[in-house]
């Protein structure tokens, strides 16, 4: 559920206010300034008013929400804002409005006068309906519906794509490479433009000193220049941090390049990447990416809701993807952000929507709509029959007998224990694991007895993530009792190389006698006992 009083500002609005939002945007270089859209389709601003960024007609901050009249009664469709900051607004008729700062003619209405309240964009694009804006530090971009890219402002680095580093004071269309193409997205960074079109082409332009442009070098771009390294990959996604990409593929994978000073790219270390490499690789389908130019900060979210973070988080640099326990994109920039801002226009429209993976998941043991129960360790997990049979053969066969539908509707269980059999069955669920390498030890032998390869490989992951010179004669032994060759091999390298710890744990001296004199045999062979 999409809550955007998660973001302090709106704290400040009362329950029925909340309840009359339909969209909204945190904005601004401390994250006090912030816009709403009602389902009346009123627009409401409020906060600190930077630059006059607000568009109330004054340079005064506010923190009782005031309604812009101009506005009213028009509905948004794109919404983005600057590091000034300024705002560009498009509503569904096609029209697009800027505010804010204009040092550098972002506006685009050919001065450099700040805008106390929003003016129509009217000397470019003549005559095109505008469908989606963004903006860079200093620059602005603005998406036609025939797929025309338009952009204007600071050009210090060619982030215009004019072909020279002279400012725009109005929109301009970007040609080169982008001549009789058809746009379907655009994205800015702090100095730099990206451009994805319908045959899933990349295209970038301006600084490019961190190899944010994707192209396998850092030198800047005066035009578009097309990301040669995504060649055969169609994209539907590509969103931009301050100096990194993220985009997605039509298949649900994911890239990443750019600057990685904090672990941004996901790529386990801080190297730059100056051209796209797959990150998430061993996750399920990737279903959307979240970045914005204010932040350092990456997200993502998978087909079946999961939702992970990395890069600059709250202070921490996380190198990895991180799971978290979200269920938004939006809210990994509410929480861990710095500044807290919103990555994208927020809408509430579909927060009562959900997708087949996210109604499966949130029904797992619910009693309400469940049909069996399974007892174990005198706790029940309620489940539905016809999701067993069609996630798993061990249970399509055993629903095929007689004797199963005379019986009551509850399944003792006695041979795995309850965080296990509980953790198998949301495995049928959700497509995922969330256990201890010690409790996965017991899931790997449920899923070898049940013949559940991939489950088994997820165990897998989880122990080799997991061990620790504590653990690791433990995990050793379960991955020989359980016949997982490449656990067994990684487990016994990883004893070796640890010896002396390992064999100081208590772990090591209580198995039985005959595997330890098996990893002992082993281990000299391996010179492992030569000092």
């Amino acid at each position: 559920m999409v809550d955007v009083s998660k973001w302090p500002l709106f704290s400040l609005l009362s329950s029925e206010e909340l309840a009359s939002v339909r969209q909204a945007c945190v904005f601004g270089t401390s994250a006090n300034e912030a816009i709403y859209i009602t389902h009346a389709n009123e627009v409401f601003v409020f906060g600190l008013n930077s630059s006059s960024c607000l568009g109330t007609g004054d340079s005064l901050s506010t923190i009782v929400p005031k309604k812009l009249d101009f506005l009213r009664g028009k509905k948004v469709i794109s919404l983005s804002y600057g590091s000034g900051p300024h705002v560009l607004l498009a509503t569904e008729d096609g029209q697009l409005f800027a505010w804010g700062h204009n040092g550098y003619s972002q506006l685009g209405n050919g001065n450099t006068n700040q805008a106390l309240s929003p003016l129509l964009v009217t000397a470019n694009p003549q005559n095109k309906k505008v469908r989606e804006v963004a903006c860079g530090s200093h620059h602005s971009m603005a998406l036609t519906q025939d797929g025309e890219v338009f952009a204007w402002g600071y050009n210090n680095c060619g982030q215009i794509g004019s072909g020279s580093t002279a400012n725009q004071p109005y929109p301009r269309k970007v040609t080169g490479c982008l001549q009789g193409k058809i746009a379907i997205g655009i994205s800015c960074g702090q100095t730099s433009s990206m451009a994805l079109i319908d045959n899933g082409e990349v295209y970038g332009w301006g600084y490019n000193g961190n190899g944010q442009l994707g192209i396998g070098n850092n030198g800047n771009q005066l035009t578009p220049c097309r990301l040669s390294a995504l060649q055969g990959l169609c994209m539907q996604q590509i969103v931009s941090g301050y100096s990194h990409c993220l985009a997605l593929t039509d298949e649900g994978l994911l890239y990443a390049w750019g600057a990685n000073t904090y672990g941004q790219l996901g790529t386990g270390n801080k190297s730059n990447h100056l051209s796209p490499v797959q990150i998430l690789a061993d996750k399920e389908r990737i279903v959307e990416v979240a970045a914005c130019h204010s932040t350092h900060t990456s997200a993502a979210k998978t087909q079946s809701g999961l939702v992970y973070m990395w890069g600059h988080c709250r202070g921490q640099s996380i190198l990895m993807p991180h799971l978290t326990h979200f269920t938004s994109t939006d809210d990994v920039f509410a929480c861990f952000a710095t500044p807290s801002v919103m990555w994208r226009l927020m809408s509430m429209d579909h927060d009562d929507f959900l997708t087949v993976s996210e109604s499966l998941r949130k029904e797992f043991d619910s009693p309400e709509t469940a049909d069996l129960k399974f007892s174990v360790d005198g706790k029940c997990i309620h489940v539905h029959k016809a999701v067993l049979k069609i996630r798993c053969e061990h249970f399509r066969s055993m629903f095929r007998s007689q004797w199963t539908e005379d019986q009551q509707d509850v399944i003792e269980i006695g041979q795995f224990s309850y965080p296990v059999y509980r953790s198998f069955l949301q495995f049928l669920y959700t497509d995922t694991v969330d256990l201890p390498p010690e409790d996965a030890i017991g899931l790997l032998d449920l899923a070898t007895s049940y013949c559940e390869n991939r489950l088994k490989r997820l165990c897998q992951q989880i122990i080799k993530r997991g061990i620790t010179v504590d653990n690791a004669f433990t995990l050793l032994s379960a991955a020989i009792r359980y016949d997982a060759e490449d656990l067994e091999v990684f487990c016994f390298r990883f004893c070796v190389n640890h010896l002396t710890q390992v064999t100081q744990t208590g772990a090591f001296w209580q198995v039985d006698g005959a595997m330890l004199k098996e990893f002992i045999s082993k281990a000299s062979r391996c010179g492992a006992f030569k000092n």
